[in-house]
């Protein structure tokens, strides 16, 4: 009985209850009021339930007919949006588009991007994944579409990059730090005796120089939110993105210092999107690059303020293994 059930059915249903009569729903439908009156007959034949309460002049919808209307509208929803899909499919829209991004990237911009592309692409479904650092492999190995990363690592020929935006990263202690004491530029030879907090994998840290390290002893902390609280403790020093610590260094909570080999407003870091160039972003892909694009450029203040010497700066202070794309 329930088999039968059609979605011109529901639609019926659904703008005979909006429309409040059934004859203002013949009109919107552009249908006999008879059909229409004679359809709603055999839905509620069908269903076992009355839907309308007809002993009135007007008929009025029923308890039983209110509950099953969000049922009504659900399946047409539901129905329009499955054609919607398809149709954009069918002209070469992605039906998913994964997304993996660093942690360290500025929330504003991505949290903006995604409230748009979920309105601009509702048919496709957004998958995404906030890593500590791990961004580049889920792409190369098609796990995602696109990835969001620091441009730190010289990315292989199979990664085409994109410049999303650029933010400094200062190196900051507690001020009950030892370090906090120090007049700027610290030498080496001083960093060196104390804790440098790093966030960062395992891997890249065996390597010498990696992410700009200034101390044998070394703390790794995969989870960024860690590394500021340790940093808040005067357990260590570290750079931290400027974003994350403006309210710190405003209150006090933290300081700035400088190293001597180290630009004195702290280092530049350059964001970028990545994909496979075997297979580039659809269009739903296309368009959630270039809002990021806008977006970073609108919410990202030192995003315009970093001139061509601080990031010639930036690129010596880091050892060949790696390399800060500008």
């Amino acid at each position: 009985m329930f088999d039968g059930v059609s979605l011109d059915q529901l639609r019926i249903f659904i703008a005979a209850a909006d429309e409040g009569s059934f004859s203002a729903a013949s009109r919107r439908l552009r249908r006999a009021q008879s059909m229409v009156s004679q359809t709603l007959a055999n839905l509620e034949g069908q269903l076992g339930v009355k839907l309308f309460d007809r002993s009135a002049r007007i008929p009025v919808l029923t308890d039983q007919g209110r509950a099953l209307l969000a049922d009504a509208r659900a399946v047409a929803g539901d129905v329009d949006l499955l054609k919607a899909r398809a149709k954009r499919m069918a002209g070469g829209l992605e039906p998913e588009l994964s997304v993996v991004v660093d942690v360290i990237f500025p929330l504003a911009p991505f949290t903006a991007t995604v409230a748009a592309f979920q309105k601009e692409f509702p048919a496709t479904l957004l998958r995404f994944d906030i890593e500590s650092s791990a961004v580049m492999e889920p792409v190369l190995e098609r796990r995602c579409a696109v990835g969001v990363m620091a441009s730190l690592q010289v990315a292989p020929p199979q990664l085409a990059r994109e410049r999303l935006l650029m933010f400094r990263s200062p190196m900051v202690v507690s001020p009950q730090h030892p370090l906090a004491t120090n007049r700027s530029p610290i030498p080496a030879a001083i960093l060196s005796q104390h804790i440098q907090l790093v966030h960062a994998d395992p891997a890249d840290l065996a390597r010498p120089g990696a992410f700009g390290l200034l101390s044998p002893k070394v703390w790794r902390l995969s989870d960024l939110g860690a590394k500021l609280a340790f940093l808040r403790a005067g357990l260590g020093f570290g750079l931290m993105p400027l974003h994350l610590i403006e309210k710190d260094l405003a209150s006090g909570a933290l300081i700035q210092i400088t190293g001597q080999s180290a630009p004195s407003e702290g280092h530049v870091i350059a964001m970028s999107a990545v994909y496979r160039t075997d297979s580039p972003p659809g269009p739903a892909g296309r368009w959630f690059i270039d809002r990021l694009k806008e977006e970073a450029a609108l919410r990202v203040d030192g995003n315009a303020s970093v001139s061509s010497d601080e990031i010639d700066a930036v690129k010596r202070s880091f050892a060949s293994p790696f390399e800060l794309e500008v």
